[in-house]
């Protein structure tokens, strides 16, 4: 019986994917270095340091650690003045009838992400208050592939992995529900069904009923 619900946030609740996608190529032409849509494949699901290195090994250029740490900074100001006007209009398809009837179930919600915005963009969202827990990327040591962040949000839920669905659409995200024993659903992004236990187009085919 599923107790728990974890879902990844960029992809699978909201999409500011384009948002992030200006950001670093933004960074990434600072440096000298050409970054377009496809390289952006590289980085979902990936920490903000992990990305900046990503783009300096696809450029093969080393920088100073207050360079890198500058530039870190850089991006994520620039990114979330882009995403100001987020609102509850923008989640995804099926995400608030899930979240709403879920909750009203007395199933448990948590989010797992990377993002060290997550709180923000959740509050944006209006749906901060529909969550039990919040895991980012400034609550784990040991980013996605890694379980990590599933396996915290677990434990913070009071739940076992067995007990949760974890919701994603990047591979580093299955990667490491599947590492950590949980039910892996692939959200969006048929690139990646076929390493999770379930894909779906999007969240309004998902039934809670089925689980529940």
């Amino acid at each position: 019986m599923i107790k728990g619900l974890i879902f990844d946030l960029d992809g699978v609740i909201v999409t500011t994917e384009h948002n992030h996608f200006i950001a670093w190529q933004r960074t990434a032409h600072s440096l000298g270095i050409d970054f377009e849509e496809e390289h952006n494949e590289l980085l979902k699901g990936v920490s903000r340091a992990d990305s900046l290195k990503k783009i300096l090994e696809l450029g093969s250029k080393t920088i100073s650690s207050e360079e890198f740490d500058a530039l870190l900074k850089s991006k994520n100001d620039f990114y979330v003045d882009s995403i100001q006007e987020l609102n509850q209009t923008d989640l995804l398809p099926g995400v608030l009838d899930l979240l709403t009837e879920a909750k009203a179930k007395g199933i448990k919600l948590a989010i797992g992400s990377s993002s060290k915005n997550a709180n923000f963009i959740l509050t944006l969202l209006k749906i901060d208050h529909l969550f039990d827990v919040v895991i980012d990327g400034n609550g784990v040591e040991f980013p996605k592939p890694h379980p990590e962040v599933f396996l915290n949000g677990a434990k913070a839920l009071g739940l076992l992995p067995n007990e949760c669905i974890v919701f994603e659409d990047a591979a580093s995200g299955i990667t490491a529900a599947k590492a950590g024993g949980f039910h892996a659903f692939a959200v969006g992004n048929p690139n990646i069904a076929d390493l999770a236990d379930t894909y779906l187009n999007d969240l309004t085919e998902f039934s809670l009923e089925a689980y529940a």
